[in-house]
C-alpha cells in the first residue's frame, strides 16, 4: 500500500514542476538574472548528477579525479568530446594499471 502512495506523491510532484511554470508565467521572463538562472539550470544539474560519478566510477579516486583534470583542459584546448572521452579513458587505464 506504500508503494501507491509514494507512487502517488512522484505523480503529484512531477506534475506540480511541469504545470506551475505554465500556469504562473504567461507573459515572456525579461528579467536578465532570471533569464540567465534559468538558462544555466540544465548545466548546473548535469554537472551536479555527473562530477560525483566520474570519482566513483573508477577503482581508485586519484584516477577519477586526474581524468576529470585532464577531461576539463582537453575541452578548454579546444578537443572534440569523442577525444576528451578517449583522453580520460586511457588516463584512467593507465593510473589504475600503476596502482594495482
Amino acid at each position: 500500500m506504500t508503494n501507491y502512495i509514494y507512487i502517488a506523491i512522484m505523480i503529484i510532484v512531477t506534475f506540480l514542476i511541469r504545470f506551475l511554470p505554465i500556469a504562473l508565467v504567461r507573459k515572456q521572463i525579461k528579467n536578465v538574472y532570471i533569464r540567465s538562472f534559468l538558462y544555466y539550470v540544465p548545466y548546473i544539474t548535469l554537472a551536479v548528477m555527473i562530477f560525483p560519478a566520474i570519482i566513483d566510477a573508477t577503482n581508485t579516486p586519484i584516477a577519477g579525479a586526474l581524468a576529470l583534470v585532464a577531461g576539463i583542459l582537453a575541452a578548454w584546448f579546444g578537443v572534440n568530446m569523442f577525444g576528451t572521452a578517449t583522453i580520460c579513458c586511457i588516463i584512467v587505464f593507465v593510473i589504475e594499471l600503476v596502482i594495482k
